[in-house]
């Protein structure tokens, strides 16, 4: 009977989250392209939006017909209605303005690192840090910022905007200071961490006169496989550190409702509950680790694919296929696939897969073309979407060592490297696939993976078998308590 409990209990909680997502959760043409044909456009874009349609002129017949309209009592009652419905509209709270400095802000730092949005999208548009953050042309382009509108209107973005102190930052008042903060990044080829090298630490460093030296390095290099991160951050073992859900849930499970793979029909949607529950996170790991919570990394390129040494086409493909897994929640969604999940370090997936210990390996599409698993993979099949994000923790003990002064600084940096990624992302989100299919010498070049997309029978196994039967049962089980308040309060009404 404990199955069966669990398995209601999955199916209620489920269908809260999406009815509470809304109309995100309705995929549309434009973002199921996103992980097909729109992946083969990564070409620079210059052009200007489209320009609005010319108002139709009024003829004179229809200027008769209103007039006729106008006259009558039924035409006069319908005019005094809508003028209160106006009326009434014209009470409500207007948008906030925008603050003339930051739409000057945005006009000197557009069309490169650093540009912000307050309301004209072509300013994004530009280069990236470095050539592997963009397209293969090193470029965010105007039509993939397009097609995220919604990560720069929404509330999260206007957050970052005031933590960044853009117009009136934090001057710099104390001098003679010499600290340096070690980040444990997953690992070099993310994303993420390249963010981290070309951008926040060259800033920070500038800003604060050297004062402040932030030195990534990555799990590979330290010698961690990450499950211990949360541990390893509140005894100052480590500085600081990218704190990823998948890898510490068995030390703490609750964290891990931010990766719960397939629930999410869109990268939208997936945004949206996390724009929802992100404080929650922060609490968790706050509670647990006694930091600071500098920023959030936000994985873009992620849709999670397999790769697969052998071409998978129907469900029965999945059977007995050693897959390598980086999370509970993933190992979960894998088995219900029917292969058989494994988990593996990251660094180490690729000669597992070389010497046949491994079948495949999932993970993002970045992230695999990152490591080089097109050199022992031939098929990428998929996708399941994906854009999560993580917290990048600093030590409480040494955060509190840092003048007052130097911390707002640090916090401000922060906030624009954020800023800069949710920039990147609209072009990191469609050259994940792209770059492990295309032939370009840019990308997997003579090594280019065939995609095999998912079929209606996969994606149906894996909303209702692997979701339904495995993935949200199981986290709940791991939790131990469907009154937990992250799943009572924040799953279910969030």
């Amino acid at each position: 009977m404990r199955r069966p409990l669990f398995l209601v209990i999955a199916f209620i909680l489920l269908f809260g989250l999406l009815v509470a997502c809304g109309g995100a959760a309705e995929q549309t043409e434009e973002e199921t392209s996103e992980t097909t044909s729109e992946t083969s456009q990564a070409t620079t874009a210059t052009e200007a939006a489209p320009e609005p349609e010319a108002q139709e002129q009024e003829t004179p017949e229809a200027e008769a017909m209103m007039e006729e309209e106008q006259e009558t009592p039924e035409a006069d009652a319908t005019m005094e209605e809508e003028g209160e419905e106006e009326q009434e509209e014209s009470t409500a709270t207007p948008a906030p303005a925008v603050d003339p400095a930051l739409v000057e802000y945005a006009a000197q730092h557009a069309n490169g690192p650093g540009a912000i949005y307050v309301g004209d999208i072509n300013q994004l548009v530009g280069p990236a840090p470095s050539t592997s953050q963009g397209d293969f042309d090193g470029n965010v382009t105007l039509e993939s910022l397009q097609r995220h509108l919604w990560i720069y209107d929404s509330d999260i973005y206007q957050e970052l905007l005031e933590k960044a102190n853009l117009t009136n930052p934090t001057p710099l008042e104390v001098s003679g200071e010499s600290i340096t903060i070690q980040h444990a990044c997953i690992n070099r080829a993310l994303l993420p961490c390249q963010l981290l090298e070309t951008y926040f630490t060259l800033n920070l460093r500038d800003r604060t006169d050297g004062q402040v030296e932030f030195i990534a390095s990555s799990f590979p290099e330290l010698g961690l496989a990450g499950p211990d991160t949360l541990s390893l951050v509140s005894q100052r073992t480590l500085d600081s550190a990218n704190i990823y859900g998948g890898y510490v849930g068995g030390e703490l499970p609750p964290i891990e409702i931010q990766n719960l793979w397939g629930i999410y029909s869109s990268r939208e949607q997936e945004f949206q509950a996390t724009q929802a529950i992100i404080k929650d996170i922060e609490e968790l790991v706050l509670e647990d680790t006694g930091g600071v919570i500098m920023n959030h990394n936000w994985f873009a390129g992620n849709d999670q694919f397999f790769f697969c040494r052998e071409k998978v086409d129907s469900i029965d493909g999945f059977a007995g296929k050693k897959t390598r897994s980086h999370s509970a929640a993933l190992s979960d969604w894998i088995e219900g696939m029917g292969a058989d999940a494994q988990f593996v370090a990251f660094a180490e997936v690729y000669t597992a897969i070389e010497r046949g210990i491994l079948d495949c390996g999932v993970t993002g599409g970045d992230a695999g073309y990152g490591q080089r698993w097109y050199e022992v993979t031939d098929y990428i099949i998929g996708p399941l979407v994906s854009f999560p994000s993580t917290n990048n923790v600093i030590n409480g003990d040494l955060w509190n060592e840092i003048p007052e002064n130097l911390q707002d600084i640090i916090l401000e940096e922060a906030a624009k490297s954020e800023l800069e990624a949710l920039r990147l992302s609209a072009i990191q989100n469609e050259m994940g696939l792209l770059k492990n299919t295309s032939d370009d010498p840019r990308g997997a070049g003579l090594d280019a993976m065939e995609f095999v997309p998912f079929s209606d029978e996969m994606n149906f196994r894996s909303l209702n078998t692997a979701v339904m039967e495995h993935v949200v049962p199981a986290w709940v089980n791991r939790v131990g308590d469907a009154s937990h308040p992250i799943i009572a309060d924040t799953f279910n009404n969030k």
